[in-house]
């Protein structure tokens, strides 16, 4: 495909967007209240031009970049702001420009990441930095002034009367940090120790980083109460472990170190409890009218679901504020109930594919430390959707994450529109004619045949010795 198509194709996806936008907000405004707001109309324009300079400096500074990731993220951020909108009609508030005026500075910082980051690699030699900030952003709602604890979970800190939640950040800013770690310690982690049942687990003495983030995990699930970010941290570097080294023995101690922790936290740790039992009794009176801990919210959230059926209610005919939270944690059931399970399949397209793009890039990228930083984002925002529909779903228990994009909150927006940034950035590296992109990293494919071979000739040498020393001992006896 030559350079004008896919600007053609990269336009043409974008204005799309715009226009499924446009029509959704004109329809539900028209429905409710016979028009559309001016203060909306001057906020959508400027909306839509930001993104149409963001697509106009991904062109310019990174015309290689992936072409579906940005108009997915448009889609996604129109359904939920659309349907906060909505929602605030009932309850008399004004989420919704709020969440607009976040949009347009996540844009902003977008459009700034772009035009500054000409090389995503330089990330690498902030490592111990950020790991740093991350840690300062993950503990810092446990301050006594400036920490807030806002519906049980204390992941906020206030200025005024605004609050941000800088787990949201956090994740950024340890991704980095996992992906240049598991990068310059490759081989060490990769060594196999003890085979057991046909997997190669991993030496004791290399087990202290994942033991590290797994406390790490169970300490903000103890102190700070947040279940969905403790997971969320904790998974993101077991894959990236994975992806760096091959293992499934990392896998296996991972899914073990996982399995321990929840059994545990369900013994020791009330609102745990309460969530497992929302989610394995949802409809017993006990534990639906319980406060704190009850399960009105997932029974609202299924009636809702329920009564959207295959194509939803119609925007603005349905009750989606009756579920408590329904422009948060449940947004995902507000769609459902007026959308119906045509806009739910829709929605999960949409994250499929901006999925989808970012594995294609860590499979395509050449560099080692942009496999792991671009594996380790997608498969945190896949987690976070997985995470998020199953508890809705009552698939598995609610977590308190939130849908990225899409979920009212600013924090969220601003940092999952930065995660995005990276991709397309590293995805710009990616897709590039050259052969290879010339960098002080390596060849991460050929480096990994090559270790993969040493440790088979290890193996075989391990494997010869014994046999030497059976048949040493054999004549020995047999004299």
């Amino acid at each position: 495909m030559n350079m004008f198509s896919m600007r053609i194709k990269q336009i043409s996806l974008l204005l799309f967007s715009v226009i499924i936008s446009s029509v959704a907000f004109l329809q539900m405004f028209l429905r409710i209240d016979g028009f559309v707001p001016a203060n909306y109309v001057g906020m959508l324009v400027l909306t839509t031009a930001l993104y149409l300079v963001l697509w106009g400096v991904l062109i310019v500074k990174k015309p290689y970049s992936s072409q579906v990731i940005l108009p997915c993220i448009l889609l996604l951020t129109a359904i939920g702001t659309v349907m906060i909108a909505r929602i605030d009609k009932q309850h008399n508030t004004n989420v919704a420009m709020k969440q607009l005026i976040w949009v347009c500075v996540a844009l902003v910082l977008s459009i700034i990441f772009v035009m500054v980051l000409e090389d995503y690699r330089i990330l690498r030699r902030f490592s111990y930095v950020s790991m740093v900030i991350g840690l300062v952003l993950l503990l810092s709602p446990m301050l006594p002034i400036i920490g807030k604890e806002i519906g049980g979970a204390r992941i906020w800190i206030g200025f005024g009367n605004h609050t941000i939640q800088p787990g949201e950040f956090a994740k950024l800013f340890l991704a980095f940090f996992f992906a240049a770690y598991l990068f310059d310690h490759r081989d060490r982690l990769a060594v196999g120790g003890t085979k057991i049942f046909g997997i190669h687990l991993p030496r004791f003495k290399d087990m202290g980083p994942i033991a590290l983030v797994w406390a790490a995990s169970m300490c903000v699930l103890v102190v700070q109460h947040d279940l969905g970010t403790s997971l969320m941290f904790f998974a993101m570097f077991v894959s990236m472990l994975y992806v760096a080294t091959g293992r499934k023995g990392w896998l296996a101690i991972g899914f073990i170190a996982f399995i321990i922790g929840c059994l545990v936290a369900v013994k020791l740790f009330a609102h745990v409890q309460y969530r497992v039992d929302a989610w394995l009794n949802p409809y017993d009176p006990v534990i639906y009218n319980r406060f704190p801990g009850g399960s009105a919210q997932i029974v609202t959230g299924l009636f809702g679901l329920a009564a959207g059926g295959i194509t939803g209610t119609g925007l603005g005919q349905g009750h989606p504020s009756l579920t408590p939270l329904a422009n948060s944690d449940f947004i995902y059931a507000s769609v459902g109930e007026e959308l119906g399970l045509t806009g739910l399949f829709i929605v999960l397209i949409l994250y499929m594919i901006i999925i989808a793009s970012g594995m294609i890039t860590a499979m395509k990228i050449k560099d080692g430390f942009g496999k792991l930083l671009a594996s380790g984002l997608v498969f945190t925002m896949a987690f976070q959707v997985f995470t998020v529909v199953g508890g809705i779903t009552l698939v598995i228990p609610l977590t308190g994450l939130t849908m990225p994009y899409m979920a009212a909150g600013g924090s969220s927006l601003v940092a999952n529109y930065l995660l995005a940034s990276i991709l397309i950035v590293i995805s710009n590296a990616a897709n590039k004619p050259e052969a290879a992109i010339s960098s002080d990293t390596f060849q991460y494919e050929a480096l990994a045949a090559l270790r993969e071979r040493e440790l088979k000739q290890r193996e075989n040498k391990s494997s010869n010795l014994n046999s030497s020393n059976l048949k040493e001992d054999g004549g020995e006896s047999y004299e």
